[in-house]
């Protein structure tokens, strides 16, 4: 029979694993002053490696310039959103929202995405 002891700290030990696990950053852009329609500047809540975006419509994602939490994409025809976001994080693995940044975003707005990091 399993003692009180044993009982306890396999319970503590569950609760402490349901925590660890649940515990997530919900990441965010704010498209910063200045975005326009060819030009897209975020700032992420979130230190990541790469930012990518996809435009509506197509296949491929665009890679932003920048580092760390600000990065530009700058394209010279006007960026068709809604906008679905792939970011790498700093240890390599990656994450997407298929439509991170709505259809008719706005400068200086934050957007909650559905990752968790």
């Amino acid at each position: 029979m399993a003692s009180s002891f044993s009982i306890l700290l396999a319970a503590v030990t569950l609760v402490a694993l349901l925590a660890v696990g649940s515990c997530g950053t919900d990441f965010t852009v704010h498209v910063e002053k200045g975005s326009c329609p060819t030009k897209l500047s975020l700032v992420t809540n979130v230190e990541v490696s790469e930012v990518e975006i996809r435009e509506k419509g197509s296949n491929d994602f665009l890679e932003c310039k920048g580092s760390g939490t600000k990065w530009t994409l700058q394209s010279k025809e006007p960026l068709k959103g809604p906008f679905a976001v792939r970011l790498t994080l700093k240890n390599g693995g990656y994450r997407v929202d298929d439509a991170a940044i709505p259809e008719e975003w706005k400068a200086d707005s934050v957007y909650k995405t559905k990752i968790q990091v």
